[in-house]
């Protein structure tokens, strides 16, 4: 009988996690999605640069790309991650 109730109650925490983590990922899915539409959108209608990437460009050329990272980071509070992707995307 114990076994049973314990069982049934792993059995429920197992799907509650399962929905859970299909849902986050499913947003994630989105948000990248939403991400990709708001910059097409954003070079029809030509929206200026954020400022901060001439300076971000000038450290990458000086070969500071970990402070133009921090700079990232810290003007447009992005997680590392992000900052990094950034960064990378400006070195195109």
């Amino acid at each position: 009988m114990e076994y049973t109730f314990l069982g049934l109650v792993l059995l429920i925490v197992f799907v509650l996690i399962t929905t859970v983590i299909d849902k986050l990922n499913k947003l994630e899915n989105r948000m990248e999605n939403i991400k990709i539409t708001l910059d097409q959108i954003a070079k029809v209608v030509e929206v200026p640069e954020h400022p901060i990437n001439n300076d971000l460009r000038k450290l990458l050329k000086e070969g500071k790309e970990i402070q133009a990272i921090r700079e990232v980071r810290t003007f447009l509070g992005l997680s590392l991650l992000e900052a990094k992707q950034y960064v990378d995307a400006l070195k195109m």
